[in-house]
């Protein structure tokens, strides 16, 4: 068994019910002499598991599960190559690693479940957006939030440039022909093919690829909103072709090759902060609502039930509250206790797991925007 890198959340694993589940996030560096520190880190945080694991298992089971945990440990390029944090999930039959550009507090457990809600933070579209800067000649994606923005990475076969794009299928220059040659009636040809005609034409063709590549990619499996900078020139010819829902209607009428990354995260602030929140206050205002007419609970326990039967439309959970204890997944009885325990974990972390297994939508919210002080509060189906 090996490790593999997820990309998009949730990821299968977070499903599966054989433990135990190992749950490890760490803060990384992008750039030297930093990130030498942080496989040092990381050992540390095996061997708490380690000891951990070795208080309930068998030395040969260990060795299993730990197996592509050493390994990531011992992959040079993995380490000289991380964003901001990483998240390990392994159990015996799998482990994923995220790398993201979110920086994590160090922290490891063994438990029944995963511990999830640092990365449904990460994931979940309160927060986060794509932007596609555009030029009529190349593109270039990135992912921020409201602290950074970093470039996607493309496969280096992707075709990016108009030139790669459309290749042969470039609009040829072409020669008009007019009756110069007198009475002889032979033609004569000059060269007054309509240049800009061909550009556009050109053009055209470029954002289209651009648009339909952006949408299958990327947009229709994040669900982010999708933020254009370019010249102003370029926008209305863009959005008047482009099918991708996702894009928002306000952009940066701005050259995306003259400016640095902090610059564009300047820039994009002023657009996603409001969306940012728009998106917490109708969900506040939902929830009320629900709750006004018996179908919204403030309360761990009614909302730990109805998860488990399927009966929770959208939670939100307070980020960083602990509730120790954990949800028999076969029973959906409910124990609290400490979470130091291997055999217990964090009943609001349970909470969102059955929530999304059963179709639900889960929101980390801040302290300051709960509208609750248990840490959690649900709207149900019926």
């Amino acid at each position: 068994m090996t490790y593999e890198l997820a990309k998009h959340f949730p990821h299968e694993i977070i499903f599966q019910t054989e433990g135990p589940m190992i749950t490890l996030y760490q803060p990384t560096h992008r750039r030297f002499p930093e990130n030498k520190q942080d496989p040092i880190v990381y050992k540390n945080l095996l061997r708490d598991i380690e000891s951990t694991l070795s208080a309930k298992y068998e030395k040969e089971m260990i060795e299993t599960i730990m197996l592509p945990f050493h390994e990531l440990e011992d992959d040079a390029d993995f380490w000289n190559n991380t964003l901001d944090g990483i998240a390990v999930l392994g159990n015996q039959t799998q482990c994923v690693i995220y790398n993201l550009q979110e920086t994590f507090k160090e922290f490891a457990t063994v438990a029944h479940s995963f511990h999830i809600k640092p990365l449904i933070k990460a994931f979940q579209s309160l927060e986060n957006y794509q932007l596609l800067g555009l030029s009529r000649n190349s593109f270039t994606l990135y992912q921020g939030n409201r602290n950074r923005i970093t470039e996607i990475t493309l496969s280096s076969d992707t075709p990016t440039s108009l030139e790669d794009v459309l290749g042969e299928q470039k609009t040829e220059s072409y020669l008009s022909h007019g009756s110069y040659g007198g009475a002889s009636g032979n033609a004569m040809y000059h060269g007054h093919g309509d240049t800009k005609q061909e550009t556009d034409i050109d053009t055209e063709k470029y954002f289209r690829y651009v648009d339909k590549f952006v949408y299958d990619n990327y947009s229709n499996q994040s669900k982010l909103p999708l933020i254009l900078v370019a010249l102003g020139e370029y926008h209305s010819d863009f959005r008047n072709k482009s099918v991708n829902p996702y894009l928002h209607e306000e952009g940066i009428a701005k050259s995306y090759e003259s400016m640095d990354l902090d610059e564009i995260k300047d820039e994009v602030l002023s657009i996603i902060e409001p969306i940012h929140q728009t998106k917490i206050k109708e969900l506040i205002d939902t929830y009320h609502q629900a709750e006004a007419g018996s179908l919204g609970s403030s309360k761990v326990a009614k909302i730990a039930s109805a998860a488990f039967d399927g009966r929770v439309d959208t939670v939100l959970i307070e980020e960083n509250r602990i509730v120790g204890g954990k949800i028999d997944m076969e029973t959906g009885e409910i124990k609290f206790g400490s979470i130091e325990s291997p055999d217990l974990d964090d009943i609001l972390d349970d909470i969102a797991e059955l929530v999304l297994m059963r179709k639900g939508d889960v929101f980390i919210l801040s302290k300051d925007d709960m509208p609750s002080d248990t840490g959690v509060c649900a709207i149900f189906r019926y």
